[in-house]
């Protein structure tokens, strides 16, 4: 599975919906992915470094640790999520691919 998950694939996500569930968000959370962002480095995976970035509600805010994630066009991912920043629109979390 974690072959599937590049750059390319997430790209054409942006804007789109992937829903949480896990019981510290209390049920299920919609998340947007907001960015896609490589690095132009290869990682151990062979595949380019890239990191994801999704917008979440306000409240709650989750704690750093692996969620369960789906998305309409990709399917079911667990990704280890980190709460960055909050902004206008909510709480920002980042996925780092290495």
């Amino acid at each position: 599975m974690l072959d599937k998950l590049t750059r390319e694939a997430f790209e054409p996500r942006k804007g789109e919906a992937f829903k949480l569930t896990h019981e510290t968000a209390s049920g299920e959370l919609e998340l947007k992915l907001a960015s896609v962002q490589g690095t132009g480095l290869q990682g151990k995976a062979e595949r380019e470094q890239f990191s994801l970035h999704f917008h979440g509600p306000r409240s709650p805010v989750l704690p750093q640790q692996i969620y369960h994630l789906e998305n309409a066009e990709m399917g079911a991912m667990d990704l280890f999520l980190v709460p960055i920043a909050r902004d206008e629109q909510g709480m920002i979390y980042e996925a780092v691919f290495t």
